[in-house]
């Protein structure tokens, strides 16, 4: 089966292929030649979600699956949220993100926050949604060089490592993304 997950992010397509296996062959939109910004204008990470699920499916016929994820951050109530990609302007600049939260969380005792990805999978134009979350804590400083966004400054709940210190398979065991994505992986294997 052939199905394009709609990011140009190299580091989630490899996230995503080692969780899916090889029963199916994930492509890109770099792979079906899509090279333009896709629209991500709903005030929701579902909404968000399947507009680019859609765009895909409506402009190139192929299945697809998009994901929006937000990192939500309670004494911030709720930011970045569906704005954490582009939270310190449209450069969708990971570093300038993450200062801009460090520099609001300066001095704040409530350090609690949760990642929140949602999937929409679109097959043959019926949509289907999935979802995964991980709690956790907003660091003070960045600690790790692994994964990307916000993963320096972001502690899982349960662990004394930030996302960026976990190896990816560590990560995959627990990620928000990972979460969502074993649930897209069971809804495929039962289609």
């Amino acid at each position: 089966m052939k199905l394009v997950f709609a990011t140009n992010n190299p580091n989630k397509l490899k996230e995503i292929q080692h969780k899916l296996g090889d029963e199916i062959e994930l492509l890109g939109l770099k792979d079906i030649g899509c090279t333009e910004d896709i629209p991500e204008t709903a005030p929701t990470l579902e909404g968000n979600a399947l507009q680019k699920a859609m765009y895909v499916y409506q402009n190139y016929g192929y299945d697809c699956f998009a994901d929006d994820t937000g990192l939500e951050i309670d004494a911030l109530n709720g930011e970045p949220g569906v704005y954490s990609a582009r939270y310190a302007g449209q450069a969708k600049d990971a570093q300038a993100n993450m200062a801009k939260v460090l520099e609001k969380m300066n001095g704040e005792h409530n350090r609690i926050a949760r990642f929140r990805t949602v999937i929409a999978l679109v097959i043959g134009g019926k949509q289907t949604w999935m979802d995964g979350e991980v709690k956790g804590t907003i660091l003070t400083e960045k600690r790790g060089a692994e994964g990307f966004g916000y993963d320096p400054i972001f502690q899982p709940e349960g662990y004394e490592l930030s996302f960026a210190e976990m190896d990816l398979n560590e990560k995959n065991k627990i990620s928000h993304r990972a979460r969502a994505v074993e649930k897209l992986v069971t809804f495929l294997n039962r289609s």
